[in-house]
């Protein structure tokens, strides 16, 4: 069976440099066919040999473990060796896997609730494009009926204990992910700093908590949850916003950081318990790295480029497969540093960091860890608490929020409805839904979903979801008030277009 038409069947559909989809339809036939598909791939192209390493690590949503099995199944099937590397960070075993040239599979589903999962796919060179995924979708995958139930579990599944078709894990990836930070960034810089580092249910917790005690700051670890939890740094859960105000209301913390389930998507928080925006952490961070080019999707915020810190600033659609490739056509014309980020903060570097005489290697998938450290070692070094930081930056603010259960199909339909060829009618008609409330459209940009730039110079960005049935409304304008004003705005419009 081809692996597209597996995604018709199931449902399961390539979402963010992988596999998305509900732990219902995310079967063990369904998981063990996308690994199958994704080494098949390899060897043909030559990025795998028989018996060649194939790494394997998982979150904490209580499918990851059955998953991974899964992986490691299809891994055998088709004549590699996969290696487990435990829980780990999704750029822990990104990093690991491009340091031992080896491909890897992170069994995933980032921040979207427990009841759906993925399976994130790296090459040895780092993550799947979208030509990868083309391909990958083309392999012809065997799947032997005496493997699995009409349900599609595997048959002898009740006969054995899940985990033990996982190899032991191994340590490496996590040591050597830890190593990365404790060792580039210098020795003591964040002591004399107290920081509150919200665990939750993140992959992330362990090595977060190592990093920030090996560069001598003094961590309390806060809101352990074996349960997992949905975090998502693009929409910040009221719960987090209020457990955050609470922690920092206690005058105990320099700051506060967290990551999504995962570890590619960070949270920094103030000395006041206030979560800085994905996309003004990543500017902080690009400055303090010494970045010459950014690369970030259309929907960050315009900051970047009125702040005049950076060379060269390439806006690109939103997905780290897309940021990627902007990335690496920088750097083949010379261009270095040279980092991306997205909104929701996860951040990439494509060309190795020097400063002080230390290397940063590349790590051109989104990462959580790094953000937090560099946000925190600059303040520390500048005498600065993380509030004043963006201070230099000019005054623009972002909002999101996101409606659930919009399915993407519905969201597709109802913004095409604004995209008809006629320049001038779709500025009416978009005026129609929004004048009211935000004035004249100035521009409109499709690069990805629909972004309109009003005449007062606010901003507001629709777009389907890639992971999952959600619509979702970025906002940005001259204060954060007005930025908020404008998203709860757009939630009640998109809430009447549900029909």
């Amino acid at each position: 069976m081809r692996i597209g038409e597996l995604m018709a069947e199931s449902g399961v559909k390539f979402g963010t440099s992988g596999a998305r989809g509900r732990v219902v339809d995310m079967t063990d036939r369904v998981c063990y066919a996308y690994a199958l598909g994704f080494v098949q791939y390899l060897l043909g192209r030559g990025g795998l040999r028989l018996g060649d390493d194939v790494g394997i690590a998982g979150d904490f949503r209580a499918s990851s473990e059955r998953i991974m099995v899964a992986c490691a199944r299809a891994i055998e099937a088709a004549g590699c060796k996969p290696r487990h590397f435990g829980r780990i960070p999704t750029p822990a075993l990104a990093a690991y896997g491009i340091s031992e040239a080896m491909a890897t599979m992170m069994v995933t589903g980032s921040h979207i609730p427990d009841d759906r999962n993925g399976i994130k796919f790296n090459l040895p060179s780092g993550e799947i494009l979208k030509d990868d995924e083309e391909c990958i979708r083309a392999e012809d995958v065997q799947l032997p009926a005496t493997l699995f139930g009409a349900d599609g579990a595997f048959i002898d599944a009740a006969d054995q204990q899940t985990a033990a078709a996982l190899p032991p894990a191994e340590r490496a990836a996590y040591d050597a992910y830890v190593a990365r930070f404790v060792d580039f960034f210098p020795a003591e810089c964040l002591a004399g700093m107290r920081i509150g580092l919200y665990e939750h249910s993140s992959v992330a917790r362990e090595a977060f908590s190592a990093v920030l005690a090996g560069l001598g700051a003094e961590v309390e670890r806060l809101g352990f949850s074996d349960a997992f939890i949905p975090v998502d740094t693009e929409a910040i859960r009221a719960e987090d916003v209020a457990l955050a105000r609470d922690w920092a209301a206690q005058g105990r913390f320099h700051a506060l950081v967290s990551t999504d389930g995962d570890g590619d998507r960070p949270l920094v928080g103030d000395e006041h318990g206030e979560w800085l925006r994905g996309d003004i952490a990543g500017i902080l961070c690009a400055r303090a790295l010494g970045a010459a080019a950014v690369v970030t999707p259309v929907s960050s915020n315009t900051a970047l480029e009125r702040s005049g810190w950076f060379d060269a600033v390439v806006r690109t659609r939103i997905g780290s497969p897309y940021v990627i490739a902007a990335m690496q056509a920088l750097s083949a014309r010379g261009v270095a540093p040279v980092v991306g980020y997205e909104a929701n903060g996860g951040f990439l570097i494509d060309t190795d960091i020097l400063r002080d005489g230390k290397r940063l290697s590349a790590l051109p998938t989104r990462d959580a860890v790094i953000v937090a450290v560099a946000i925190l070692e600059a303040a520390n070094r500048a005498g600065k608490p993380v509030s004043r930081l963006a201070g230099d930056l000019p005054m623009r603010f972002t909002d999101s929020d996101r409606i659930k259960a919009f399915p993407t199909e519905l969201s597709t339909a109802r913004l095409a409805e604004f995209d008809s060829g006629d320049v001038a009618a779709d500025r009416r008609g978009l005026e129609t839904v929004f004048g009211a409330a935000f004035g004249r459209v100035a521009k409109v940009d499709r690069t990805d979903g629909l972004r309109i730039t009003f005449e007062s110079g606010e901003i507001a960005h629709l777009r389907p979801s890639g992971n999952a049935p959600e619509l979702r409304a970025y906002t940005e304008a001259g204060s954060a008030e007005r930025a908020r004003e404008m998203n709860l705005i757009c939630m009640e419009i998109l809430n009447g277009w549900r029909g």
